[in-house]
């Protein structure tokens, strides 16, 4: 893998290693107790070097890792769940995170499986699912159009005022800024209607098929939309840059946009279920319906420069460059409308690329990376957002060493 020169991130690592040191003993305490609970510990000085070093510089209270390495899961877990506990719980296997847009990855999961039941197909209209969209420019739209951030300009965010009891109105007032397919333009309302159109074609709600059927076929126990009550006590709380707690807001199409919570070890499974697609169909038919659906999820149907837009995922032909992928998770690439090439994907596996989501809500930061060809991939979960391009390095140097 090729190797970029260092700029920001050793100048923290030289800033930060005095404070560091000076708060080693409650990090190293933290430590111990989580890797004693975990089933085995990561155990790589990169990691630990990187991981602190964004600690220290942004503030994050906890971070939890995963590292996939050709079939086998290791867990890494720093500093507390809540500053707000009297016991400081150290982050450990079970803490649950929000991972923000991560969750368009399962919506896109979702969407593909039901897909490969045959309820719907990427090309079909969405007024071919919603009937009341019939006439209006959102029922022009394509599947493929809405899940790709290519439907003509929904925005990132529904407008203020748009919430769950008026949002039909808004899809049947919505006007495109311009033709479909022309532009990429990244937006919760695009993927969130995909998403409720995919579960309203197979006659279950999003929520329903997601939690009863979709996690359970990717072996997730500790996935959720909706925290359990007797589950409350693992949930990580989030900080925002004032360093106060919060936790994510309830919105419309939420549970499809950004609405997951997860462990680092759930979503460790997820990412080797992704790379276990690349590697053949076997188990019973829910198992091998899933593997397509993933596989279909990693299609490369729109192009931004370097980038292919697949279902969730974003992805990039090997080798690359880390410049090359934190380009791809700039704020300008989140918030304007970028020119884009409609691709006509083949259907055969694309191992040979490196896949990755960034996520955040008001409170956590979240980021996903694999590479189906190498079985590798990475999972990095904080309860507070810092920037997409510091995740992205820290994982690329941590997957750097998979190889040395």
């Amino acid at each position: 893998m090729p190797v970029r020169p260092v700029h920001l991130l050793p100048l923290v690592l030289a800033v930060g290693s005095t404070s560091a040191q000076a708060a080693s003993a409650p990090k190293d305490a933290d430590r111990t107790t989580v890797e004693q609970q975990s089933s085995r510990s990561c155990e790589n000085p990169t990691m630990d070097q990187q991981i602190e070093a964004l600690m220290d510089h942004h503030g994050i209270p906890g971070v939890s890792v995963a590292l996939v390495d050709h079939g086998n899961i290791c867990l890494s877990h720093y500093g507390v769940a809540s500053r707000e506990s009297s016991t400081d719980a150290a982050v450990n296997d079970d803490t649950l995170f929000e991972i923000g847009s991560v969750s368009k990855t399962f919506t896109a999961a979702l969407g593909a499986w039901v897909q490969q039941g045959g309820a719907f197909s990427l090309s079909d209209s969405a007024a071919s699912i919603e009937p009341d969209f019939e006439g209006r420019p959102v029922g022009e739209v394509s599947m493929l159009e809405l899940a790709t951030y290519t439907a003509g300009g929904f925005p990132l965010q529904f407008p203020a005022g748009v919430d769950d009891a008026n949002i039909h109105d808004y899809f049947l007032n919505w006007q495109p800024d311009f033709a479909a397919g022309t532009k990429r333009l990244y937006s919760n309302p695009s993927i969130g209607l995909f998403g409720l159109l995919a579960a309203q074609s197979e006659g279950v709600s999003f929520a329903e098929l997601m939690q009863d059927s979709v996690l359970p076929t990717l072996g997730l126990d500790a996935t959720w939309l909706a925290v359990p009550d007797d589950q409350a006590s693992r949930y990580a709380q989030g900080y925002n840059g004032d360093d106060q707690p919060v936790r994510v807001n309830p919105g419309p199409l939420d549970a499809q946009a950004y609405g997951i919570k997860t462990t680092a070890r759930d979503m460790a499974r997820f990412v080797q279920a992704n790379i276990d697609a690349h590697q053949g169909n076997e188990g019973n038919q829910d198992d091998q319906r899933m593997a397509q659906a993933l596989l279909a999820t990693h299609q490369g149907y729109a192009a931004v420069g370097e980038m292919q837009q697949g279902l969730g995922w974003e992805s990039y032909a090997l080798p690359t460059t880390l410049d090359t992928l934190q380009n791809g998770t700039t704020a300008e690439m989140a918030l304007e409308p970028q020119p884009v090439t409609m691709l006509e994907p083949s259907g055969e596996p694309q191992p040979q690329r490196w896949y990755h989501k960034t996520g955040s809500t008001g409170g956590f930061g979240a980021y996903a990376a694999f590479m189906p060809a190498r079985q590798q991939g990475i999972v990095i979960l904080a309860n507070k957002r810092y920037p997409n391009g510091e995740r992205v390095e820290a994982a690329w140097r941590i997957l750097e060493t998979l190889e040395q």
